[in-house]
């Protein structure tokens, strides 16, 4: 390595250290989705730096989607695949396919972590108490019962002594059981949203397929807080599939976290990118009522 490569490193090095150590022994919660989880490339660099992040002593605890696997499992087996008001309908032959995809997805991210030299272990059940989600109603006004839909009613206390393991990291995939032991497939936005309530978390960064929340006019909106989502939610700025990880990532910091990043999880090393610079990428949504 020359001589300019290596005081490029430590330029990098001591910028970086302020934040590692803001950050250290401090609760990580990432939503893992979109094309993060689907290109190559993108998914290598995110298990670089989740292993990264605990080596520095973050605790980084990721909650992963697998909504287009589920959607591919479904089909292959034959189980027809119907949403009504953006949610899955779920019978309990899919619910069958949606946890085996989901026990697949979790586990090749846990060997993902490993193959970058990290230490990971898969939670699948029994740290999400769940409840079932109401029936939804169509726009004949059809009320459709969603089945094996849940959202998420509480977090087991075991799981903060899982967080602060010295060594390893856990994956959780968004499925969850009620008190009787009925399991459910739930969104994992409000999973990953009910994890960070739950641990009382520093951040909450939610990887989507966009650069963050845009205002009227196509542009990117760096920070807000309570009364700017009000306004843009009443206004129609925030819409679509925006509009839940908006609420969730605001509903967070209204229950402990101290903050939720929505960023790009399209751009190489996108954890690193929010965490360790001044400006970040993506949106930051406080918890105060500024706008």
């Amino acid at each position: 390595m020359s001589q300019m490569d290596n005081t490029q490193r430590v330029r990098i090095l001591s910028e970086a250290l302020p934040y590692i150590q803001r950050f250290r022994n401090k609760v990580i919660v990432i939503k893992y989705g979109g094309s993060a989880m689907v290109n190559e490339d993108l998914r290598l660099g995110f298990a670089r730096d989740v292993v990264l992040l605990k080596q520095v002593g973050m605790l980084p605890v990721v909650v992963h989607g697998g909504g287009p696997a589920i959607s591919k499992a479904l089909e292959h087996a034959g189980v027809e695949a119907r949403f009504v008001g953006g949610q899955r309908v779920t019978s309990s032959a899919a619910m069958a396919v949606v946890e085996r995809t989901m026990n697949a997805v979790n586990r090749r991210i846990i060997d993902e972590i490993g193959d970058c030299g990290g230490e990971a272990f898969g939670v699948t059940g029994g740290v999400i108490q769940a409840s079932c989600l109401p029936p939804v109603y169509t726009d004949d006004g059809e009320a459709v019962v969603l089945g094996h839909v849940g959202r998420v009613a509480g977090v087991a206390p075991h799981l903060t002594e899982m967080v602060r393991h010295e060594t390893r990291v856990p994956v959780i995939a968004p499925l969850g059981a009620d008190a009787d032991g009925v399991r459910y497939n739930i969104n994992g936005d409000l999973v990953a949203s009910g994890v960070a309530s739950g641990l009382r978390a520093e951040k909450l960064i939610l990887l989507t397929d966009t650069v963050g929340v845009l205002d009227g006019e196509g542009k990117l909106i760096r920070e807000t807080g309570k009364a700017g989502v009000a306004r843009m939610i009443s206004d129609g700025v925030i819409h679509g599939g925006m509009l839940p990880k908006v609420q969730c990532a605001f509903e967070s910091v209204q229950q402990g976290v101290q903050s939720a990043h929505i960023i790009d999880g399209r751009v190489e090393r996108a954890l690193l990118l929010e965490l360790l610079s001044d400006e970040g990428i993506g949106t930051l949504i406080r918890r105060d009522g500024a706008g």
